[in-house]
């Protein structure tokens, strides 16, 4: 899902566009995965990159981005809805079994924070739904009606990062006890306002709240730590892995998961064992990563906290 700016007839802006594709695209004949369509941008410009030979098969979990991608009538182009943690099965389906690059790039995109109905955003009176495939699981509002304050504060403080979780934790149970149940962002935001002891600057303090639900709904911290290996199996020697990441928790797992496989070499240095039978590594770093230029940043403000990592699948 893309991080973007948006105008109010939900413009897409895609992050780090151009340099995502330029290191994910490398044989025009290749095969690739763009795992989180959004509204198009990437996986636009990898078409323009491949011949007719090439073929790109995207995944989105929305429902409103798939039926976007259906839009694109391409022989070269598929889009399944599904969750990118199901890339084995859809690859399956389409008789693939390696792939030359696969690109996350992952987050919130901006039509799914300003279509104000879907309950991501503060900005707008909605019921607290929250989930990025509306055809399954449970509503950021089903969690608040029935979880117990300790695990609330766990989920704040680990998916939002809130210093404060106790103390809203604490003033959503006391609220639920009171009116009965908190199912609207207008709800939740006031009584996280409330409660904060210290405002940030430039940021509603409902911000962190927001974010850590959203996480827990759609359980994208699980979904991006099993679709990894998965991606490490599926590429080809020399192919691609391209993930641009918007907070710290995605970013960690990402850049962890991709040392572990640079470094498989952990036994002590006089362990008894030959160096060919030692763990190969199987992913090199191509590049530091790489975040928006200023100019970027300035004409797309939601960019900022991008930052993009890019892996090569070694020799097998």
């Amino acid at each position: 899902m893309n991080q973007a700016q948006s105008n109010s007839n939900h413009e897409h802006i895609t992050v780090l566009l151009h340099e995502a594709v330029e290191y994910l695209v490398l044989k025009k004949d290749g095969v690739y995965v763009d795992c989180t369509f959004g509204r198009g941008g990437h996986s636009k410009l990898i078409l323009e990159k491949l011949n007719q030979e090439g073929r790109l098969i995207a995944i989105d979990r929305d429902k409103t981005a798939y039926e976007e991608g259906l839009k694109i009538k391409d022989a070269r182009f598929k889009i399944v809805h599904a969750h990118f943690s199901e890339i084995d099965e859809v690859l399956e389906a389409k008789g693939i079994s390696k792939v030359d690059g696969v690109l996350l790039d992952l987050g919130i995109s901006s039509p799914q924070i300003d279509e104000g109905d879907r309950g991501f955003s503060f900005r707008f009176d909605a019921y607290l739904d929250m989930r990025m495939d509306q055809t399954k699981g449970i509503t950021a509002a089903e969690v608040l009606k029935n979880i117990e304050q300790k695990e609330l504060e766990k989920i704040l403080k680990e998916y939002g990062e809130e210093k404060f979780a106790r103390r809203i934790s604490a003033a959503i149970i006391k609220e639920r006890k009171e009116v009965g149940s908190i199912e609207t962002t207008k709800q939740l935001a006031k009584i996280v306002a409330e409660h904060m002891p210290k405002k940030e600057v430039g940021q509603d303090p409902a911000t962190r709240t927001f974010q850590a639900l959203r996480i827990y709904v759609n359980r994208e911290l699980e979904e991006l730590q099993e679709v990894l290996p998965k991606i490490l199996e599926r590429l080809k020697t020399g192919g691609m892995m391209v993930v641009i990441s918007f907070h710290s928790l995605e970013d960690r797992i990402v850049k962890q998961f991709i040392n572990d496989e640079r470094n498989r070499d952990t036994l002590p240095s006089n362990f008894p064992i030959r160096s060919e039978d030692l763990p190969k590594p199987r992913l090199n770093i191509v590049t530091k990563p790489i975040r928006p230029s200023e100019e970027e940043v300035k004409y797309n403000p939601r960019s900022r906290s991008g930052i993009m990592r890019i892996a090569e699948r070694t020799a097998y």
